[in-house]
């Protein structure tokens, strides 16, 4: 079955302006109308009034000529005559004084116009005369025929112009909602470099600029998401190969079955477990299902036990451990979860800190945050590679490479746990030489 075709939402505004342009021109029409035949009829009573007075002076010179009414007595031609007036009979009528009817139609109604017919200072009679109700005269009639003739033509133009400027708007107000359906589309299919030309400051600009911010968070994402499944497949594809490779050479007796053999592929297999376990952590933490059981704690003493627990691994790599631990720094925080993030940062250093060096650890308070500085010596991190540390699977391959045994999964995991407290943790050069992390925590009140 074929769909029926729908008016686009051009079709539609172009429509609507024009429909809103035709009311406005229709009712400026009947305005223009109404106006010019209520003035009109107006001005013709004004121009009656005026005739109606110097009817009643003419009459009040003929009475005083022919000393009264009696050459009127009975002669309506005579005295439509003295008035000068094309108008039928039923329109003017001569009263005595007592308004008693001499000449013409004694009923004209309470509306008629009347003037008193002074003669001598004295009321001799009165002349009355309906208004007018009607355009009569040829003349009057092709004024006002000629008048509302102009009205529908303006009108008509003004609907014209309508019509013009109700398409012209309808494409300037769409062109930009166009491109954005258009750039839309192309975002639907996997174009996540699409972007929109921002060319006002209005609400179709700012409609503009959240799309290209929605298509920059899309093609940021895609990157991550493309990158993160490569470097998982390698991480993952690495291990595998090594144990595949350790049990071909098992099986096929070129390697003895040994303690040291079995050693290897555990280790391995440790390297494997925790590379998983990590990325579990990730996941968690990424769809809000890392649970934390936060209480108020002090600081310092939990720093200590993270602290105690490495001494060995840090002497064992032959480095000296410092600490400057301000007392009283209370936070509201998961203790386990924090001290799995300062045993990630301690194993960094331990991990890729030359031998014979320092880590010092300090907690200080700074009004209402507390911060934690993990320093280690030389080597440093290159300026450019810094911001990146806390990126997944992301190494500085000059002197913290696989080689070390890392993941590149444990920084990500500290700023996931310092987020969840609503901290902060940040790279900096450290004045050891090496590499300076740090955490900032909101203190407890």
């Amino acid at each position: 079955m074929a769909v029926p075709m729908r008016p686009g939402i051009t079709l539609k505004l172009f429509f609507a302006i024009l429909a809103a342009s035709a009311v406005a021109a229709a009712a400026m029409a009947f305005a223009t109308r109404w106006s010019f035949q209520s003035g009109f009829f107006g001005y013709l009573s004004h121009v009656e009034a005026q005739s109606l007075d110097a009817f009643a002076s003419r009459l009040a010179d003929e009475y005083r000529r022919n000393g009264g009414w009696t050459f009127l007595q009975g002669d309506y031609g005579r005295l439509r005559a003295l008035a000068a007036s094309p108008q039928p009979v039923q329109r003017l009528a001569l009263l005595d004084p007592q308004r008693r009817a001499l000449v013409g139609n004694p009923e004209l109604g309470d509306e008629a116009s009347m003037r008193a017919v002074v003669v001598d200072d004295r009321v001799v009679g009165w002349i009355a005369r309906t208004p007018s109700r009607r355009i009569s005269t040829a003349a009057d009639l092709a004024f006002q025929q000629e008048q509302l003739r102009a009205a529908w033509i303006i009108a008509g133009f003004a609907l014209a112009v309508a019509a013009l400027a109700a398409l012209v708007l309808a494409q300037l107000f769409l062109q930009p909602l166009k491109r954005v359906a258009a750039a839309t589309h192309r975002l639907a299919a996997g174009d996540y470099a699409t972007r929109v030309e921002v060319k006002s400051g209005d609400e179709l600009g700012r409609l503009a600029q959240d799309f290209n911010g929605l298509a920059e968070k899309l093609e940021r994402n895609e990157t991550l998401r493309r990158r993160f499944m490569a470097d998982v497949s390698h991480e993952l594809r690495t291990p595998l190969t090594v144990l595949s490779g350790e049990l071909e050479a098992l099986e096929d007796g070129v390697r003895p079955l040994s303690r040291d053999s079995l050693a290897s592929l555990r280790a391995e297999v440790d390297h494997l477990g925790k590379l998983v376990a990590d990325l579990n952590q990730l996941a968690l933490a990424d769809v809000g299902a890392l649970t934390y059981r936060k209480e108020t704690v002090e600081l310092a003493p939990l720093i200590e036990q993270s602290l105690d627990s490495y001494r060995p691994r840090l002497a064992e790599r032959g480095l000296e451990l410092e600490a400057s631990l301000e007392p009283g720094a209370r936070a509201f925080v998961d203790a386990d979860r924090l001290q799995q993030m300062f045993r990630n940062l301690l194993e960094n250093s331990a991990r890729y800190t030359d031998p014979g060096g320092t880590v010092r650890v300090a907690l200080r308070r700074a009004a209402d945050r507390l911060a934690i500085d993990f320093d280690d010596s030389a080597p440093g991190v290159p300026a450019d590679a810094r911001p990146r540390l806390f990126e997944r699977f992301y190494r500085v391959e000059e002197s913290r490479n696989r080689a070390k045994g890392g993941s590149g999964l444990g920084l990500s995991i500290c700023r996931s746990i310092a987020d969840a407290h609503g901290g902060e943790i940040s790279a900096a050069p450290s004045p050891l030489g090496g590499l300076r992390v740090s955490i900032v925590l909101p203190a407890a009140s």
